[in-house]
């Protein structure tokens, strides 16, 4: 992945099935460690897991209105990944709102990349709070779709 794209086609789950936050971190870990640049990196699925699980304990991370954005830092990594996930069932996420997530974007970033993580995590965060925005990712048909809807303008796709 390059630097200046935050969201990639092959990085979407699309009506995903699962039913705490550690569960929706392994299947979106899981999607990263898939992703050729993960492969002559020395990261497990659980290491992803667990940093994420560490953000969680200092503080939720479920924005409202249905929106999660766990991020979290860690070694080995050059730039920052984004994994975007629909779930087929809100989940209890102990957001600010006390509403259930079902649209989650994970943010993993290098342990040095402060302003990158902070930038893509602003992006993210501004494009999620638009109410059509949501509307829009809520209805897609599959995960193309929601891979067109996230990247649609320059600035949405740019970390």
């Amino acid at each position: 992945m390059t630097q200046d794209i935050l969201f990639h086609a092959d990085c979407m789950l699309c009506d995903i099935h699962v039913s705490s936050k550690k569960q929706l971190f392994q299947e979106m870990a899981s999607r990263l460690i898939e992703l050729d640049d993960f492969s002559d990196k020395n990261i497990a699925c659980r290491d992803i897991v667990a940093a994420a699980s560490e953000r969680e304990r200092l503080g939720s991370t479920g924005v409202g209105s249905g929106v999660a954005l766990p991020h979290a830092r860690i070694g080995d990594i050059d730039n920052v990944y984004a994994v975007f996930a629909r779930l087929e069932t809100p989940i209890d996420y102990d957001a600010i709102d006390e509403r259930p997530v079902d649209l989650v974007t994970l943010l993993i970033a290098p342990t040095d990349a402060g302003g990158a993580h902070l930038r893509a995590l602003a992006k993210v965060s501004r494009m999620l709070r638009r109410e059509d925005m949501r509307q829009r990712l809520r209805s897609a048909p599959n995960a193309e779709s929601l891979y067109t809807i996230l990247t649609e303008s320059r600035e949405a796709n740019a970390a």
